[in-house]
């Protein structure tokens, strides 16, 4: 089970890169239209473009967090208890987080059908079919849902198996009050 959070860990780092990749290069064609402009040589769409890498970096980027312990939690009252107590306070907060990104994932469909359906295009220059950015971040949010779900099963097995540790190492939180 280890193995198996270290390559989901080694997964979502590269899934980080590329969505920080996407990032750097919206902020480079950003910066050459702004730039340009003054020459008459703007890209235009440079502000929906930058907005759609956002987007999707998000999405890809949440399950960056979910295995680098860096999502906020309270955790004011776990901080004291013994460790069987906080691995039963990550176990919930895990839980918790793959309830609601599944939730997401599940609700991000009906936005991608719809705009598939109808033929959506972006009401700008561009005229983006909205299905191409819109399917990048759902595939993230699933992606996510995908690394929630895995997370919190292996954590109920460690916790099944008296592996506290493990559950810190894995679910915990990254410092200690």
């Amino acid at each position: 089970m280890t193995k198996l959070l270290q390559l989901l860990g080694l997964v979502n780092e590269r899934l980080a890169l590329a969505a920080g990749l996407l990032l750097l290069l919206s902020v480079c064609v950003t910066l050459f239209d702004v730039i340009a402009r003054p020459l008459g040589l703007s890209l235009g769409g440079t502000d929906e473009l930058s907005g759609y890498a956002m987007a999707i970096a998000t999405s890809w980027g949440m399950s960056y967090a979910l295995t680098n312990l860096a999502h906020v939690r309270i955790d004011l009252v776990r901080a004291r208890g013994s460790e069987p107590v906080r691995a039963w306070f990550d176990a919930v907060a895990i839980l918790s987080l793959a309830v609601v990104a599944v939730t997401i994932a599940y609700r991000a469909w009906p936005v991608l059908e719809k705009s598939i359906k109808n033929g959506s295009t972006a009401n700008t220059t561009l005229e983006t079919p909205l299905w191409i950015p819109q399917s990048l971040w759902m595939a993230g949010w699933l992606w996510f849902a995908l690394s929630g779900v895995v997370l919190a099963l292996v954590v109920f097995l460690f916790l099944a198996g008296g592996k506290h540790a493990e559950i810190d190492e894995f679910a915990g939180t990254r410092g200690e009050i």
